[in-house]
């Protein structure tokens, strides 16, 4: 557990470790007040520690996490494909189960339901999410996170180090898209796709660890392999990004908020709320990222899409 004294509140920031290789609650905070210096730094290293960090009771707007995240960097544009952010806060994104059911035609509780590295086709996926929850169902609606150093670092040296040398290719949309193929959302994809190729392992920029950077969501097919090779070591590594022992579980109400590091995470949304009659809105901002640069020392070549930048 870390303590540190606030001088603006003077109460005690403590942040406490939940699970055994990820994710820690943070108390003794009120993101409505402006952080300190000391407390962005406090947290920024807590963030990189344990991966993803949880607030709970933190009844704030749009313009209240636009301005936290504004201090861990550039803030993005709500996302390079929806449009649905609301029109005063261009940089929040909606994670609404009423706004998808429109888009994909049917009960969806989150863009996709596979475990998944935020917008990991891009050139420059964003380094960290911010995700507020405004309406919680009473059950059920969990999100998970798994920490990608942890699952590298548990595989055997001799697939670690065959894994450094390899590169996979980063699709939005996945192997198998999670929309009807003639709807409006898949005509948007096609008219301008956004791929890259990004290395198997990426190496952390700031705490240097070896990230196994693929997952389902996005990561279509390893270069230079066959098809059945590459989906057969796919599924090795989807497999041991998912295994329990590398991830936490986060139970939403109003007010709770789950900030992570996405260059050294994946998350899944809920599958369990498709048979309730129920609604989720939760607001995500995210911080623009850097290229991925792998064991190598070569960054991540773009195929298709621009760099992502924010403000």
């Amino acid at each position: 557990m870390t303590t540190i004294e606030s001088p603006r509140t003077a109460t005690a920031l403590e942040i406490v470790p939940v699970a055994g290789h990820i994710g820690a609650e943070v108390t003794g905070i009120d993101l409505r007040e402006d952080l300190t210096d000391a407390t962005v730094d406090e947290l920024t290293a807590a963030l990189h520690r344990h991966k993803v960090l949880f607030f709970r009771d933190q009844h704030i707007g749009h313009a209240e996490q636009i301005a936290f995240s504004r201090r861990f960097g550039a803030v993005t544009p709500s996302h390079p494909y929806d449009d649905d952010a609301p029109t005063e806060h261009p940089e929040i994104l909606a994670v609404d189960s009423r706004l998808y059911e429109k888009r994909f035609g049917r009960k969806k509780f989150s863009y996709t339901n596979q475990w998944h590295t935020d917008v990991s086709p891009l050139i420059n996926p964003p380094a960290a999410s911010i995700l507020r929850a405004e309406i919680a169902p009473e059950r059920g609606g969990d999100t998970q996170w798994t920490n990608l150093a942890a699952a590298y670092a548990g595989l055997p040296e001799s697939l670690r180090t065959f894994l450094d040398g390899l590169r996979a290719e980063h699709r939005f949309g996945g192997r198998i898209p999670p929309w009807d193929a003639d709807s409006d959302y898949a005509r948007k994809i096609a008219a301008s796709p956004l791929v890259t190729e990004h290395p198997v392992v990426r190496v952390h920029p700031v705490t240097g660890e070896r990230v196994l950077f693929v997952n389902p969501g996005f990561t279509t097919r390893i270069i230079g392999l066959t098809p059945p090779q590459s989906d057969a070591l796919l599924q090795l590594l989807f497999d041991e990004i998912s295994h329990p022992a590398y991830t936490v579980r986060f139970r939403w109400a109003k007010g709770s908020i789950a900030f992570w590091d996405n260059r050294a995470t994946a998350h899944l949304a809920p599958s369990d709320l498709d048979h309730l009659d129920v609604t989720r809105v939760l607001y995500r901002t995210t911080l623009e990222g850097d290229i991925p640069v792998g064991v190598d020392g070569v960054p991540s070549s773009p195929v298709a899409g621009a760099k992502f930048t924010g403000a």
